[in-house]
């Protein structure tokens, strides 16, 4: 992308969340950011401090002359900022009050509102940054664990943005070669143009391929794994969430069906995020309020990307369990045998005949026992292929996948082509949309109604 500052005009945000704290930060970006905050700050001229430091002063109201706060105020200069604009940051003292009343202050100055994603946005269309790490930004603000942060961090880096721009000048490269062949026959054949485009299809189809085969792995870290804690009443599902998020958030007792309702809490397995459902016990019931929180139940299974099916193995298999094991047979999942410290009822070689030994996992919630052993089951279910993920370039949201995908489709139609005989510039079309595709991820190729689109996802004063 070109690397062109264009002049827009000067917007201002609160960069930090509502409510009480410490420092609030308020933003402002563009070509008149330093003549806005001066109009309200008392200090330094803030026009004629260096870029990139820190000034302490107090905020005015020019109207009445009241003091509002006292304030450090960053001065940072174009082009050497994230917007590639002057950009000033205001650090005040945390309320809500005292910042809204400043950025009305820099409303009333000549700043405007900025909308959701802005900031990142002009460092998007000022070529700071592309689409990747655009997306990576926010991945980096909602990275549930230390693994989500260093995957957003890696795509943050341009890691993501250079595989793809290598990719897409391959590509252009065996483009331009046979715009070259077909303009000039006599100094080429059809065989050595069909042959140098199939070679270079098959490369850029396996770095494709090689990326889809993280999808997986960087969507879980993205948004998180929707697991669901089920089995019929009373078997230790609360006790498993409970354990799982070190805290009593679930109600648990001797009694069958406390839980009536799903409760959802996320906590951080391996790295991994999981999203954990604990469903009401799955069973029948005359109860009009047990009945809803049943069906909820059936409902998580169904959505669900990980199982984990409670069973008591104090006590005969039933025929609710030997329901559940069906309808979650096409699931990954993990069967937990609970209860190891009371003496073992249910016959295992009757389980084994119903899943596999892979499956099955031995626990006591009451006494830790075997708890280890389910994180590092639930990591190596998602992420057993992958070493070093940290290291791992990696695509984790659905509109990076759904474009390596078109383009691994139009890489296999520039093969299926070739070998079929079609016409060099006919498979030459294909291998255009592949280009696009991948400069689609980027932004180097991307609608700008997918740009405004994007970017409206984002918080304000990002």
């Amino acid at each position: 992308m070109a690397q062109v500052v264009t002049a827009y005009d000067t917007i201002a945000a609160i960069s930090t969340p509502p409510g009480e704290g410490a420092i609030s930060i308020v933003r402002l970006s563009g070509e008149t950011a330093l003549d806005v905050a001066n109009a309200v700050f008392k200090g330094k001229d803030l026009s004629q401090v260096p870029s990139h430091t820190i000034n302490y002063g107090h905020i005015i109201d020019p109207q009445t002359d009241e003091t509002l706060d006292e304030v450090m105020v960053s001065v940072m200069r174009a082009p050497k900022t994230f917007t590639r604009e002057d950009v000033i940051e205001i650090n005040c003292h945390g309320g809500i009050v005292a910042t809204n009343r400043i950025l009305q202050l820099l409303l009333g100055s000549g700043a405007r509102l900025a909308e959701p994603g802005e900031f990142t946005k002009r460092a998007f269309l000022n070529g700071r940054i592309d689409l990747t790490q655009a997306e990576s930004v926010m991945d980096l603000i909602r990275a549930k664990t230390d693994r989500a942060m260093q995957v957003a961090v890696n795509q943050l880096d341009g890691n993501l943005q250079h595989l793809i721009q290598n990719l897409r000048q391959e590509i252009l490269e065996v483009l331009a070669q046979v715009e070259v062949n077909i303009d000039y026959p006599e100094y080429d054949t059809d065989q050595m143009t069909t042959q140098m485009l199939l070679e270079k299809a098959e490369l850029v189809k396996k770095s494709v391929a090689q990326l889809l085969q993280t999808a997986g792995q960087g969507k879980v870290l993205r948004e998180g794994l929707a697991t669901a804690i089920v089995g019929r009443p009373n078997v230790g599902k609360s006790s498993l969430l409970n354990h799982m998020l070190h805290e009593d958030k679930a109600i648990v007792t001797d009694v069958a069906g406390t839980t009536r309702d799903v409760l959802e809490e996320y906590v951080n397995v391996r790295g991994v995020p999981l999203k954990l459902v604990d469903t009401a016990g799955i069973h029948d019931t005359e109860d009009k309020v047990e009945k809803i929180g049943v069906e909820r139940s059936r409902q998580a299974i169904t959505k669900a990307d990980l199982i984990l099916l409670v069973l008591d193995q104090s006590q005969p298999l039933t025929a609710e369990d030997r329901q559940l094991l069906a309808a979650t047979a096409d699931k990954k999942r993990i069967v937990i045998l609970n209860k190891q410290d009371l003496p073992a009822q249910l016959d295992e070689g009757e389980l084994l005949q119903l899943v596999t030994p892979a499956e099955v996992l031995p626990t006591s919630v009451l006494t830790s026992a075997g708890m280890d052993d389910l994180d590092n089951r639930i990591a190596d279910l998602f992420f057993g292929g992958i070493e070093n993920s940290q290291s791992t370039v990696m695509v984790s949201n659905s509109r990076q996948i759904g474009l390596l995908r078109q383009a691994q489709a139009s890489l296999d139609a520039v093969i299926d082509g070739i070998n079929a005989g079609m016409p060099v510039d006919l498979v030459q079309i294909d291998m255009t949309a592949a280009w696009d595709q991948l400069g689609e991820i980027t932004g180097e190729a991307a609608p700008d109604e997918l740009i405004t689109q994007l970017f409206s996802q984002f918080c304000l004063g990002k």
